[in-house]
């Protein structure tokens, strides 16, 4: 097998940029091309912000304390239209915790075009501080500030963040809080933050598995108190019978899967990796589950090895968290962000064999979401590939060492 050093030679700072530039350019300038027409509606006729309609109706109901229309689909698009006349026609399935429509309460107070500018702009702000945070703990990536702001500027996974209007930019904050406190080995803190994914649970699982298995006790607190707080919250808000509809959602999940993922080809986890190829569904479900548990074992045994370096561990988790996620579209992919750099700043630093074929995986995990809609002819999701092989080469890297039962961070 080849060790990759061709890759790495290719992958110069001044050939990223020019991909980066290239690549943000396009995505940029196409996208404000179709944004620039009267009313709500796009140059494709799509509602522009897309899922932020969702959360705006979500801010309605908790504007008016209206706790048992949270979870009625028709009563939602009936409200949304009656507040966004061009949305008429458009449902969501509602399957956030109570807690999350409060967040938006404030924004429902404008009309829809004004709220979705302001939650543009607080995504951008929350994902540039982020990119710019992990930057600051990346020695080798200092010296390349140009190229590390253009490549996150022009990250595929943040222009379908701004493009559908999603909320995980929240998650991505969550995630850098993480990791930035146990660089400061503050762990009760790094699960604090990390509880407050409980407004995406899908994304706080592969965490939560793999914090219990290290034996990180102020961690797992941290997370369960945080987690448990926002629940309350929500309770508290509009009663408990809420809680019980969404947790009846939930328990459903599985029945509403088609109408949660209409375009299947824009999720990027193992779970859809296997249903878009193996045309058996159970079969494809096994597939799933044997697969994120070999994944997951192997991220846990990693993080249980002194040896690896916490930036490594850190974006294993976030990797893990991206791949075993029963539901992950391609707009969650920028919590990927800080491994990109994590990584890209590894990589610098490292005088290891075999370098090359990760930094070539990372390039593909980059840049592969923009092929994403390939895989609906295909039925192959190369980023699955590609970050999969990133988890692979990392565990050839690290497979010596000795596991210990505590992780010191």
């Amino acid at each position: 097998m080849t060790d990759g050093t061709q890759y790495a030679g290719w992958l110069t700072p001044r050939r990223l940029r020019a991909h980066g530039l290239l690549v943000g350019l396009v995505l940029w300038s196409v996208y404000l091309w179709t944004l620039t027409t009267p009313g709500l509606r796009d140059r494709n006729g799509n509602l522009k912000g897309t899922d932020f309609l969702h959360f705006y109706t979500l801010g309605l109901i908790a504007r008016e304390h209206r706790g048992p229309e949270l979870y009625d689909m028709k009563v939602q698009a009936e409200l949304a239209a009656a507040h966004v006349p061009q949305a008429a026609g458009i449902q969501y399935l509602p399957l956030y915790p109570p807690q999350t429509s409060i967040l938006f309460a404030p924004l429902a107070h404008l009309s829809y075009l004004h709220a979705l500018a302001v939650w543009w702009i607080v995504c951008a702000i929350l994902y540039f501080l982020c990119c710019y945070w992990t930057w600051r703990t990346c020695p080798n990536l200092r010296t390349h500030p140009v190229t590390v702001a253009i490549l996150s500027a022009a990250f595929p996974a943040f222009f379908h963040l701004f493009a559908w209007g999603q909320t995980s930019a929240l998650a991505l904050a969550c995630f850098t809080g993480a990791y930035l406190s146990l660089r400061r080995k503050r762990e009760f803190v790094a699960g604090i933050a990390l509880g407050c994914l409980a407004f995406k649970p899908q994304l706080a699982f592969a965490a939560a598995v793999i914090f219990i298995a290290a034996g990180a006790g102020k961690v797992v607190l941290g997370a369960a108190l945080s987690g448990l707080a926002q629940f309350l919250a929500g309770v508290l808000y509009y009663g408990s019978q809420v809680f019980h509809e969404w947790l009846w959602m939930l328990a459903n999940l599985r029945s509403a899967l088609p109408f949660l993922e209409p375009k299947i080809y824009q999720t990027h986890s193992l779970r859809t990796f296997w249903s878009m190829l193996v045309p058996i569904p159970g079969l494809a479900f096994v597939l799933y589950v044997v697969s994120a548990t070999l994944l997951l074992g192997i991220t846990i045994l990693l993080w249980r090895r002194p040896s690896t370096p916490l930036r490594v561990r850190f974006s294993l988790l976030l990797f893990a968290t991206v791949l075993i996620s029963p539901h992950l579209t391609v707009y969650d992919l920028v919590i990927l962000a800080p491994a990109l750099l994590l990584l890209a700043d590894w990589l610098i630093g490292s005088r290891s064999h075999g370098t090359g074929n990760l930094a070539a995986a990372l390039y593909c995990v980059y840049m592969l979401p923009l092929a994403g809609p390939l895989a609906k002819w295909t039925h192959v999701q190369l980023t699955v590939i590609s970050m999969a092989a990133v988890v692979f080469l990392l565990c050839r890297q690290y497979r010596t060492g000795v596991p210990q039962q505590r992780v010191n961070f």
